[in-house]
């Protein structure tokens, strides 16, 4: 298997690297599951950019400065929304099918979303990110240049210094990545994969937690990955909360989307808070009521929860013409529906979950880590843009403007030959037990860090957390050493370092900023610095 550039993750981020990099490159795909699995596929709300002359890119900016609490990178700030309209009009330009408006400057309806200040969100009604999935996989699977590699997952990365004298690059002064191992999910085989440059885009790590919107693909694969070969991660605690998951014993990870607050979708305590049932609670706790950015809201629904002892509030359209939510919101009105919820007459009872990791890998703005020849773009870098919570719709942006500047900086790099690669060690034997350890441990993880390192935290808390964390990590390290490896094995020894590095990152931060609230250490520190994390030498 050998390629000019690997691709890990089928995301916008992944295809978006892939589609501009074909012309010129050989490019693999490596795809953990289906094509369209991964979470890009799921989003609802869309990209937001300045695409109207009543709004401004510095509008664009301050308001991602606000919701990031100070801790926004500000040139990556400015660099990513500066290029939001070259990238929307690149997606145009491939088909994907957004929401017209024929009154709108560019033709495109443009709705509003929690912490913007502008309609700056262009959308595919409420199913954005499905549109232009599938718009790009055409594009993909037709592209000569791309191989596509699915239900295969990524082990590691092989970087130079790990390989030992069989590589003169384990010589050089400087590591460099030559490529991965990849397990064929079909036969169990583990494949070499060769490439110049290889680029991860795996996506967060939502199915750290017990609750997420994220699909089952969210195991953080990357961020391990790029950690254990020496990379540094930046800003981990930041783990966003959604405000509004449906709530409903029949629905998985279903996500309303912000935009049904942007059209004046109200939060009200639901009849089980008594005689407070059907009041309006959001302007107690902020003055932009539903339109606070997320960390705010799912926060004050956690608050109001807790204090009344409920287990979820109502988010409630109805007062809009069924003909505006059928058409606005199509998706969501035929999910609610099919679980006997009318949004057009009825609320939609909702809770917060686990929705985005602000952190991940430290890059620049062409997606390089420290790592030469590994790159890292979307969920799973972290370059700066989402600071201490992510600004609404800015995720799809930020895939699209780094992935185009990745794939332009690798186009222009020099080709070099590469070595022979160690073929993977296929002699472990398969250990009976193992499935049901794994599975054990996976539901041990997810609920200690729903419970201990969830949206309000305690130092007490985190370390029970840390103590849990490292004996698990022991115990998998040692199936992982000794035994076969599986899908499911590979998954968990993911999450748990990604999971020690969430708590290991917010046991550091000794402060309460956007997503990251302490009760030990409630105030706001004057500077607001990130936390960076510099894997052992080993």
């Amino acid at each position: 298997m050998k390629f000019d550039v690997a691709i890990v993750g089928s995301g916008l981020a992944g295809l978006s690297v892939a589609l501009h990099l074909a012309q010129t490159r050989t490019v693999a795909i490596i795809s953990k599951r289906a094509l369209l699995d991964g979470a890009s596929n799921w989003a609802q709300g869309g990209i937001a950019a300045v695409l109207d002359s009543g709004d401004s890119h510095e509008e664009h900016i301050n308001d991602t400065l606000v919701a990031g609490a100070g801790l926004c990178d500000e040139p990556a700030t400015r660099y990513i929304v500066e290029h939001g309209r070259e990238a929307i009009e690149w997606l145009i330009e491939q088909g994907v099918p957004f929401t017209r408006d024929a009154s709108a400057e560019m033709g495109f309806h443009l709705t509003r979303e929690g912490g913007h200040s502008q309609r700056r969100i262009i959308h595919a009604a409420d199913a954005t990110g499905h549109a232009v999935q599938l718009t790009l996989e055409q594009k993909v699977r037709a592209h000569p240049n791309i191989t596509l590699f699915e239900q295969h997952c990524a082990i590691d990365v092989i970087s130079s210094d790990k390989i030992g004298a069989r590589s003169a690059h384990a010589q050089a002064v400087t590591p460099r990545c030559l490529g991965l191992y990849v397990q064929d999910e079909k036969t169990g085989n583990v494949l070499t994969f060769e490439a110049e440059h290889t680029v991860l885009c795996t996506g967060g790590a939502g199915k750290t937690y017990l609750y997420t919107t994220n699909p089952d693909t969210a195991t953080g694969d990357g961020i391990a990955m790029a950690w254990r070969a020496g990379c540094r991660v930046s800003n981990m605690e930041f783990i966003q909360f959604h405000p509004t998951c449906l709530y409903h014993p029949f629905a998985k990870s279903f996500l309303i989307t912000e935009a049904i607050r942007g059209e004046g979708g109200r939060l009200l305590l639901p009849p089980e808070a008594g005689a407070a049932a059907g009041t309006r609670f959001m302007p107690m706790h902020d003055e932009r009521g539903e339109l606070a950015p997320r960390d705010v809201v799912a926060r004050a629904i956690d608050f109001e929860m807790k204090k009344r002892g409920i287990d979820y509030v109502n988010l409630d359209i109805s007062h809009q013409p069924p003909e505006f939510l059928k058409e606005h919101f199509p998706t969501i009105y035929a999910r609610c529906l099919e679980l006997g919820i009318d949004i057009t007459k009825q609320p939609i009872p909702v809770v917060p979950a686990v929705h985005f990791t602000c952190g991940g890998i430290v890059t620049d703005l062409a997606g390089r880590t420290d790592l030469q020849g590994l790159y890292a773009v979307g969920e799973t870098a972290c370059t700066g843009l989402h600071g201490a919570n992510r600004l609404a719709s800015n995720s799809l942006l930020e895939c699209l403007v780094i992935g185009r500047a990745c794939a332009q900086f690798v186009a222009a790099q020099p080709k070099f030959e590469l070595p022979a690669l160690p073929q993977w060690d296929e002699s472990r034997v398969t250990n009976a037990d193992e499935e049901v350890v794994i599975s054990h441990n996976w539901d041990e993880l997810r609920r200690f860090m729903w419970n201990y390192v969830g949206i309000v935290r305690t130092t007490k808390r985190l370390e029970r957390a840390q103590h849990r964390i490292v004996m698990l990590k022991e115990e998998i390290d040692e199936y992982y050493r000794n035994f076969r490896i599986t899908h499911d094995l590979l998954e968990l020894r993911n999450l748990v370092d990604v999971a020690g590095l969430i708590v290991q990152s917010a046991l550091s931060r000794h402060e309460s900023r956007g997503l990251h609230f302490s009760r030990d250490f409630p105030a706001t520190l004057p500077k607001a610095l990130p936390s960076v994390l510099t894997p052992p030498r080993r």
